[in-house]
């Protein structure tokens, strides 16, 4: 059994244009991915909780883009755009999954920075290493298991209609459509898993940003008030631009899926959150910024010698 994409371009010159422009993108996420979590791993100066959440962020959105990017380029570059029934569900547990852990990353980082902004004196007590790699594992491990479990019941269901996805990999709301026995109760089934993975860190991470605000506005200085909200507005531009995405996706009846604003929107927390996220986080933080003027200049001397 095979599903059938039918979203890729037809005429050779937008195909082209399309595998140019997704490979492009996919150069530019494992360029700054990879340039995140190697200066944080070489610079001793970031070797603190924050940063070593943030290189788990970025390892985890590599893996995230390479379940589906290379597959996507493969596709476009083939007259058969098909995947077998067992790929299709093997790419949707990784793609949720590691999108679920995602979500939960961003959560204990909303934790790790109510820590140091709340309670500064305890905080190299309270978050340290083994904590920090506990909730990643933690992350991982929740989103693969929530993401085996909604996969496995929606490919316990029978799929009546011509197995076309209208869609450029395997996704919940696509396949989903496919599925012809009662959808009330299996759109319900898909919100609870979605509230878990979506809704719930989104919670969390709401909560502690209450705290952390009330905590800063009792800070008499600007300039520590400045320096606080700082240390949060690259997490808080990343959390809005991955959650906005997801819960448009995600936290919405199967009866409101549009084909071509959905795959817009796909292609945004597919290619455009592990994009824009290195970005954020590189020129809006200071110490980011100063790794990367180094890494350059080392680069730019070892080349000149």
């Amino acid at each position: 059994m095979e599903f059938v994409f039918l979203t890729y371009p037809s005429p050779p010159e937008l195909r082209v244009l399309f595998f140019l422009g997704v490979s492009l993108v996919y150069i530019l996420i494992i360029g700054g991915n990879v340039f995140i979590v190697v200066a944080i791993h070489t610079e001793a100066r970031l070797h603190t909780a924050m940063y070593y959440f943030l290189s788990s962020l970025s390892g985890i959105e590599l893996c995230y883009t390479a379940v589906v990017v290379p597959h996507i380029l493969t596709n476009v570059l083939q007259s058969e755009k098909t995947i077998t029934l067992l790929g299709c569900a093997t790419q949707m547990i990784f793609f949720i999954g590691l999108g679920s852990a995602d979500c939960f990353l961003l959560a204990a980082m909303a934790y790790d920075r109510y820590v140091a902004i709340c309670f500064p004196l305890q905080y190299p007590l309270t978050v340290t290493l083994t904590l920090c790699v506990h909730l990643v594992v933690a992350s991982v491990v929740i989103g693969l298991f929530l993401s085996i479990q909604l996969v496995a019941f929606i490919f316990s269901l029978p799929f009546c209609r011509a197995r076309t996805i209208e869609h450029f990999f395997c996704d919940v709301p696509p396949v989903m459509r496919l599925v012809c026995t009662n959808s009330h109760i299996h759109e319900r089934a898909v919100l609870v898993a979605a509230t878990l993975a979506i809704a719930m860190p989104f919670f969390f991470i709401a909560t502690s940003y209450a705290f952390i605000v009330a905590a800063v506005l009792k800070i008499h200085s600007a300039a520590g008030r400045h320096r606080a909200f700082s240390t949060c507005s690259s997490h808080l531009s990343v959390v809005l631009l991955q959650y906005g995405c997801c819960a448009f996706m995600y936290l919405r009846p199967n009866s409101s899926y549009y084909p071509k604003q959905d795959q817009f929107i796909s292609l945004v927390y597919t290619l455009g959150t592990p994009l824009l996220n290195p970005l954020i986080y590189t020129l809006r933080n200071r110490e980011m910024k100063g790794t990367l003027g180094r890494v350059l200049a080392r680069n730019c001397l070892s080349q000149s010698n």
